[in-house]
Protein backbone atom coordinates (compact mmCIF):
# COMPACT_ATOMS: atom_id res chain seq x y z
CA UNK A 1 0.00 0.00 0.00
CA UNK A 2 2.86 2.46 0.56
CA UNK A 3 4.03 2.23 -2.66
CA UNK A 4 0.79 2.60 -4.07
CA UNK A 5 0.72 6.37 -5.32
CA UNK A 6 -2.67 6.61 -6.04
CA UNK A 7 -4.17 4.87 -2.69
CA UNK A 8 -2.28 7.31 -0.25
CA UNK A 9 -3.14 9.79 -2.13
CA UNK A 10 -6.86 8.94 -1.78
CA UNK A 11 -6.60 8.22 1.60
CA UNK A 12 -4.79 11.62 2.17
CA UNK A 13 -7.36 13.36 0.19
CA UNK A 14 -10.63 11.75 2.38
CA UNK A 15 -8.59 12.66 6.06
CA UNK A 16 -8.16 16.07 4.23
CA UNK A 17 -12.08 16.15 3.83
CA UNK A 18 -13.04 14.79 6.61
CA UNK A 19 -11.08 17.01 8.88
CA UNK A 20 -12.23 19.84 6.58
CA UNK A 21 -16.01 18.56 7.41
CA UNK A 22 -15.02 18.38 11.12
CA UNK A 23 -14.34 21.82 10.95
CA UNK A 24 -17.05 23.21 9.41
CA UNK A 25 -19.16 21.43 11.76
CA UNK A 26 -17.35 22.89 14.72
CA UNK A 27 -17.55 26.34 13.46
CA UNK A 28 -21.43 25.83 12.18
CA UNK A 29 -21.27 24.83 16.34
CA UNK A 30 -19.38 27.39 17.67
CA UNK A 31 -21.60 30.27 15.71
CA UNK A 32 -24.66 28.62 16.46
CA UNK A 33 -23.93 29.58 20.18
CA UNK A 34 -23.31 33.09 20.42
CA UNK A 35 -25.15 35.14 22.33
CA UNK A 36 -26.60 36.54 19.41
CA UNK A 37 -28.65 33.47 18.97
CA UNK A 38 -29.88 33.49 22.30
CA UNK A 39 -33.87 33.34 22.46
CA UNK A 40 -34.82 36.70 23.73
CA UNK A 41 -39.01 36.84 22.74
CA UNK A 42 -41.19 34.60 22.73
CA UNK A 43 -44.33 36.25 20.61
CA UNK A 44 -48.14 34.41 21.30
CA UNK A 45 -50.57 34.83 18.61
CA UNK A 46 -54.00 33.45 18.87
CA UNK A 47 -54.67 30.56 16.27
CA UNK A 48 -58.33 31.44 15.14
CA UNK A 49 -57.42 35.22 15.38
CA UNK A 50 -59.92 35.62 18.26
CA UNK A 51 -59.05 37.29 21.69
CA UNK A 52 -57.78 34.73 24.47
CA UNK A 53 -60.00 34.91 27.41
CA UNK A 54 -58.50 32.77 30.00
CA UNK A 55 -54.50 32.52 29.02
CA UNK A 56 -52.53 35.89 29.80
CA UNK A 57 -49.20 36.35 30.45
CA UNK A 58 -49.26 35.32 33.71
CA UNK A 59 -50.46 31.77 33.26
CA UNK A 60 -48.28 31.43 30.38
CA UNK A 61 -45.12 32.53 32.35
CA UNK A 62 -46.07 30.06 35.00
CA UNK A 63 -47.01 27.55 32.75
CA UNK A 64 -43.99 27.72 30.93
CA UNK A 65 -41.00 29.38 33.07
CA UNK A 66 -37.93 27.47 33.15
CA UNK A 67 -39.15 24.67 30.85
CA UNK A 68 -37.95 26.35 27.59
CA UNK A 69 -34.15 25.21 26.70
CA UNK A 70 -31.84 26.09 23.99
CA UNK A 71 -31.21 29.10 21.41
CA UNK A 72 -32.92 29.98 18.24
CA UNK A 73 -30.85 27.06 16.50
CA UNK A 74 -31.43 24.29 19.24
CA UNK A 75 -34.43 24.68 20.98
CA UNK A 76 -36.74 22.00 20.33
CA UNK A 77 -40.52 23.14 18.53
CA UNK A 78 -42.16 20.04 18.98
CA UNK A 79 -40.96 20.16 22.64
CA UNK A 80 -41.61 24.01 23.23
CA UNK A 81 -44.93 22.79 21.71
CA UNK A 82 -46.13 20.43 24.25
CA UNK A 83 -44.76 22.79 27.25
CA UNK A 84 -47.79 25.05 25.84
CA UNK A 85 -50.10 22.97 25.67
CA UNK A 86 -49.50 21.67 28.74
CA UNK A 87 -50.87 25.24 30.16
CA UNK A 88 -53.93 25.28 31.21
CA UNK A 89 -56.76 26.67 29.06
CA UNK A 90 -54.34 25.70 25.94
CA UNK A 91 -56.20 23.40 23.50
CA UNK A 92 -53.22 23.40 21.03
CA UNK A 93 -49.79 25.03 19.92
CA UNK A 94 -48.05 25.51 16.97
CA UNK A 95 -44.03 26.77 17.08
CA UNK A 96 -41.81 28.39 14.52
CA UNK A 97 -38.65 30.55 14.67
CA UNK A 98 -38.16 33.86 13.52
CA UNK A 99 -34.89 34.82 12.39
CA UNK A 100 -32.50 35.64 14.59
CA UNK A 101 -33.66 35.38 18.00
CA UNK A 102 -37.66 34.61 18.02
CA UNK A 103 -40.35 31.64 18.61
CA UNK A 104 -43.56 32.20 17.58
CA UNK A 105 -46.31 30.63 19.18
CA UNK A 106 -50.27 30.61 18.15
CA UNK A 107 -52.65 29.38 20.23
CA UNK A 108 -55.92 28.28 20.39
CA UNK A 109 -57.88 28.17 23.80
CA UNK A 110 -60.51 25.60 25.11
CA UNK A 111 -63.91 27.04 25.04
CA UNK A 112 -65.69 25.25 28.49
CA UNK A 113 -69.05 24.02 27.91
CA UNK A 114 -70.23 22.41 31.10
CA UNK A 115 -67.92 19.91 33.66
CA UNK A 116 -67.08 16.40 32.87
CA UNK A 117 -67.84 13.86 35.76
CA UNK A 118 -67.08 14.56 39.51
CA UNK A 119 -63.58 15.45 39.63
CA UNK A 120 -63.82 18.83 38.93
CA UNK A 121 -62.66 18.66 34.95
CA UNK A 122 -64.41 20.43 32.31
CA UNK A 123 -65.72 19.62 28.54
CA UNK A 124 -65.21 21.82 25.86
CA UNK A 125 -67.48 22.96 22.95
CA UNK A 126 -65.31 20.75 20.84
CA UNK A 127 -65.53 17.67 22.89
CA UNK A 128 -62.65 17.70 24.72
CA UNK A 129 -62.08 16.94 28.52
CA UNK A 130 -59.32 19.29 30.09
CA UNK A 131 -58.72 21.00 33.42
CA UNK A 132 -59.21 24.35 34.20
CA UNK A 133 -60.01 26.59 37.10
CA UNK A 134 -63.48 25.85 37.79
CA UNK A 135 -64.03 29.40 38.68
CA UNK A 136 -63.10 30.96 35.87
CA UNK A 137 -65.08 28.94 33.79
CA UNK A 138 -68.50 29.30 35.71
CA UNK A 139 -67.70 32.88 35.20
CA UNK A 140 -68.50 33.04 31.18
CA UNK A 141 -71.80 31.10 32.11
CA UNK A 142 -73.79 28.67 33.89
CA UNK A 143 -72.10 24.86 33.08
CA UNK A 144 -74.28 21.86 32.48
CA UNK A 145 -72.82 18.69 33.86
CA UNK A 146 -72.14 15.68 31.65
CA UNK A 147 -70.70 12.08 32.73
CA UNK A 148 -69.98 9.22 30.95
CA UNK A 149 -67.76 6.29 30.11
CA UNK A 150 -64.13 7.14 29.07
CA UNK A 151 -64.41 8.27 25.29
CA UNK A 152 -67.73 8.83 25.07
CA UNK A 153 -67.26 12.87 25.35
CA UNK A 154 -68.21 13.40 21.73
CA UNK A 155 -70.74 10.76 21.80
CA UNK A 156 -72.74 12.98 24.74
CA UNK A 157 -71.76 16.37 23.51
CA UNK A 158 -73.65 15.37 20.30
CA UNK A 159 -76.47 14.20 22.49
CA UNK A 160 -76.56 17.54 24.30
CA UNK A 161 -77.01 19.24 20.95
CA UNK A 162 -80.16 16.70 20.17
CA UNK A 163 -81.73 17.17 23.53
CA UNK A 164 -81.79 20.87 23.34
CA UNK A 165 -83.61 20.58 19.78
CA UNK A 166 -86.34 17.51 21.58
CA UNK A 167 -86.79 19.73 24.31
CA UNK A 168 -87.13 23.06 22.72
CA UNK A 169 -91.09 22.83 21.88
CA UNK A 170 -91.76 22.71 25.85
CA UNK A 171 -89.07 25.56 26.51
CA UNK A 172 -87.37 22.86 28.96
CA UNK A 173 -83.32 22.67 28.48
CA UNK A 174 -81.01 20.04 29.85
CA UNK A 175 -79.24 20.91 32.87
CA UNK A 176 -77.25 17.46 33.14
CA UNK A 177 -76.90 14.43 30.53
CA UNK A 178 -75.46 11.49 32.03
CA UNK A 179 -74.48 8.47 30.25
CA UNK A 180 -74.31 5.29 32.37
CA UNK A 181 -71.87 2.46 32.06
CA UNK A 182 -74.30 0.51 30.48
CA UNK A 183 -75.11 3.20 27.79
CA UNK A 184 -77.90 4.17 29.51
CA UNK A 185 -78.81 7.99 29.09
CA UNK A 186 -80.50 10.19 31.67
CA UNK A 187 -81.17 14.26 31.39
CA UNK A 188 -81.54 16.50 33.99
CA UNK A 189 -84.03 19.42 33.10
CA UNK A 190 -84.31 23.22 34.21
CA UNK A 191 -87.49 22.79 35.91
CA UNK A 192 -85.56 20.15 38.68
CA UNK A 193 -86.77 16.77 36.57
CA UNK A 194 -85.04 14.05 36.12
CA UNK A 195 -86.04 12.09 32.95
CA UNK A 196 -84.29 8.32 32.42
CA UNK A 197 -84.55 7.48 28.47
CA UNK A 198 -82.90 4.29 29.14
CA UNK A 199 -80.57 2.59 26.29
CA UNK A 200 -80.64 3.87 22.25
CA UNK A 201 -81.58 0.00 21.00
CA UNK A 202 -82.41 1.73 17.45
CA UNK A 203 -81.64 5.01 15.92
CA UNK A 204 -84.86 7.12 16.75
CA UNK A 205 -85.78 5.31 19.71
CA UNK A 206 -84.31 8.04 22.65
CA UNK A 207 -86.09 10.79 19.92
CA UNK A 208 -89.64 8.92 19.83
CA UNK A 209 -89.63 8.70 24.21
CA UNK A 210 -89.09 12.23 24.25
CA UNK A 211 -91.51 13.13 21.58
CA UNK A 212 -94.03 10.99 23.56
CA UNK A 213 -93.54 13.17 26.79
CA UNK A 214 -93.37 16.73 25.14
CA UNK A 215 -96.35 15.43 23.12
CA UNK A 216 -98.56 14.85 26.65
CA UNK A 217 -96.51 17.38 28.62
CA UNK A 218 -98.87 20.60 28.90
CA UNK A 219 -101.63 18.22 29.82
CA UNK A 220 -99.30 16.58 32.03
CA UNK A 221 -97.79 19.61 33.68
CA UNK A 222 -101.02 20.90 34.29
CA UNK A 223 -102.31 17.70 36.38
CA UNK A 224 -99.32 17.12 38.36
CA UNK A 225 -97.21 19.27 40.22
CA UNK A 226 -93.75 19.06 41.45
CA UNK A 227 -92.54 16.27 39.30
CA UNK A 228 -89.12 15.18 40.33
CA UNK A 229 -88.41 12.00 37.80
CA UNK A 230 -90.24 10.62 34.72
CA UNK A 231 -89.32 7.16 33.70
CA UNK A 232 -89.59 6.64 29.58
CA UNK A 233 -87.82 2.84 29.66
CA UNK A 234 -91.53 2.03 28.65
CA UNK A 235 -93.26 1.06 25.11
CA UNK A 236 -96.66 2.72 25.43
CA UNK A 237 -96.66 5.07 28.88
CA UNK A 238 -94.41 5.94 31.42
CA UNK A 239 -94.03 6.09 35.21
CA UNK A 240 -93.03 9.34 37.22
CA UNK A 241 -92.57 10.33 40.88
CA UNK A 242 -93.79 13.85 42.10
CA UNK A 243 -93.21 15.76 45.79
CA UNK A 244 -96.85 15.38 47.63
CA UNK A 245 -98.15 13.23 44.75
CA UNK A 246 -100.84 11.44 46.11
CA UNK A 247 -103.06 9.02 45.11
CA UNK A 248 -106.95 8.62 45.27
CA UNK A 249 -108.07 6.11 47.32
CA UNK A 250 -110.22 3.55 45.57
CA UNK A 251 -114.11 4.53 46.36
CA UNK A 252 -116.04 1.75 47.91
CA UNK A 253 -119.04 0.70 46.24
CA UNK A 254 -122.24 -0.39 48.43
CA UNK A 255 -123.13 -4.06 48.62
Amino acid sequence: MWHDVKALNATASGLFALALLACAAGGVWWVSQRPVFDLRTIRVETLDKTELKHVNHLTLRNGTQGRIRGNFFTANLETVRQVFEAVPWVRRATVRREWPDQLIVALEEHEALGTWGEDGRLLSTKGDVFTANLAEAEEDHELPEFSGPDGSEKEVLARYAELRKWFEPIKLEPESVALSSRYAWTVKLDNGMSVALGREQHHSMLKERVDRLVGIWPQLASRVQNIETIDLRYQNGLALSATGLKIPAEKKTGK
